[in-house]
């Protein structure tokens, strides 16, 4: 008979991952991997080959990777608030996330739950029933959502992206009658600005919203506008088609769901981001009151610049988190690893030195992020830096994600693979909230000192 060490070579060279969950083995293979021979001799074997795992596991010794780099301070509260909020996800959220990514859309009760307990809009003034906290507990909340494997339950937009248009350019009425909704979870939000001839270009936006006395007719169509079917009210941007200035064509409306003439297209299916309900959204002779307005007439685009900072900055939250898991994931795939002839890939001098290279890159974007969130906490203007770190945190967790994967090898073209849908996720973030291009184009006007 083999030895432990030999018949887990041979399943290995056969493609075969074994890898141990507590007191449990699991086993991926390729279609046809496993005969039914190696299948009995793997039952049969299954406790030395678990004892075998955990002791190799053991014996290697893992960087230490955290994922603080000590600059930014969270408060004994906040500490709290991050302990309750990783038990609840992985009590309510992650154990649902493989289901949610096969319907394309997470069930709207999830929301309400996570109003019930207190996490979203923790900067929402607890006059309309929020946490009234600081932006580390935005922090928090996106840290921790990057480790439940799906990317459906859009807190990170409803909390710190779309509402706080609401909050800080809505008039007092709208403010009492939609925020604590939007704190509770009855009311979830969505941000419609993107449209099938205008991305990044803001003022390519062809909705019109024609104000007529008291109402206002919106007609147009929006489209990769994420929470597009369980949104139940809408940001809204579009122009006014009589203005004669650009600049000041457009304004930013809130359009409830079910307003007559606003309907939902059909969920669009992506390459990534499977459990995002992202959809189209049509207007057509859609009349709102203009009460609904946010802000002044034309001050749209001035709005959008201004909220763009925290938007942006949010994605590089989300790219730091990702490639920390990322990373993790792969360590602990490298520690339970079945050594082949010529050693274990955590032996090898090309995995230590990416591994080497990728802990360097993520600690130093993490040490970035975190310096920016005190900035932004402080009201400093960071445009510049933070597109810095848009641009540079979003290129950085592809490379890992790649890098990662090839480290998996036959492994990795698996669904069952742990990190194959991260990798397609987070394919979206150079292209969300403004492409790579644009925050480069951003760097260089500030450095240069001129338009082109």
């Amino acid at each position: 008979m083999k030895t432990t060490e030999q018949f887990l070579s041979n399943l290995r060279n056969l493609g075969v991952n074994l890898r141990t969950e507590g007191n449990e083995l699991r086993c991926q293979a390729p279609k046809g991997a496993l005969t039914s021979d190696l299948r009995t001799e793997l039952a049969e074997r299954k406790s030395e080959i678990l004892s075998f795992l955990q002791k190799a596991a053991s014996c290697k010794q893992g960087a230490s990777f955290q994922d603080s780099a000590g600059i930014l301070q969270y408060s004994e509260d906040q500490q709290e608030f991050r302990e309750r909020l990783r038990t609840f996800l992985k009590k309510e959220v992650t154990p649902c996330a493989d289901q949610w990514e096969k319907e394309g859309i997470v069930p709207k009760s999830v929301w309400k739950k996570m109003g019930q307990e207190g996490f979203l809009c923790t900067g929402v003034s607890s006059e309309y029933g929020g946490l009234g906290g600081d932006f580390r507990y935005s922090v928090i909340v996106a840290e921790e959502m990057s480790r439940t494997n799906h990317t459906g339950l859009a807190l990170t937009l409803h909390s710190d992206i779309v509402v706080p248009y609401i909050e800080d350019y809505a008039s007092e009425e709208l403010k009492r009658k939609y925020l604590p909704g939007c704190v509770s979870g009855e009311i979830v939000t969505a941000v419609a600005i993107t449209e099938p001839g205008a991305g990044s270009d803001i003022f390519g936006i062809s909705t019109s919203a024609d104000e007529q006395g008291e109402t206002v007719i919106i007609n147009g169509s929006k489209t990769l506008i994420s929470n597009g079917i369980n949104a139940d009210l809408v940001v809204l941007a579009a122009q006014n088609p009589y203005a004669e200035e650009k600049s000041l064509s457009l304004s930013l409306y809130l359009v409830e769901a079910g307003t007559p003439g606003f309907e939902k297209g059909d969920r669009l299916k992506k390459m990534g981001m499977h459990s995002q309900d992202t959809a189209e959204l049509f207007f057509s002779d859609c009349r709102i009151p203009k009460a609904n307005r946010l802000g002044e007439k034309g001050a749209g685009f001035c709005m959008l610049m201004e909220k763009l900072q925290q938007e942006r900055l949010t994605c590089v939250i989300t790219a730091v988190a990702m490639a920390e898991r990322i990373l993790e994931t792969t360590l602990a795939h490298l520690k339970q690893e079945v050594p082949v002839s010529g050693g274990s890939l955590s032996n090898s001098q090309a995995v230590r030195f990416a591994i080497a290279e990728m802990a360097t890159e993520i600690r130093l974007g993490r040490a970035f992020l975190e310096k920016l969130v005190i900035d932004h906490a402080e009201k400093r203007n960071v445009v510049t830096e933070i597109s810095m770190a848009k641009y540079w945190t979003a290129e950085m967790a592809k490379r890992v994600a790649d890098r990662c994967l090839d480290i998996f090898g036959n492994t990795g073209i698996l669904e069952e693979c742990p990190i194959v849908r991260t990798w397609r996720d987070v394919r979206a973030i150079p292209i969300f909230a403004g492409t790579s291009e644009i925050m480069k184009n951003i760097i260089a006007e500030s450095i240069l000192s001129f338009k082109s």
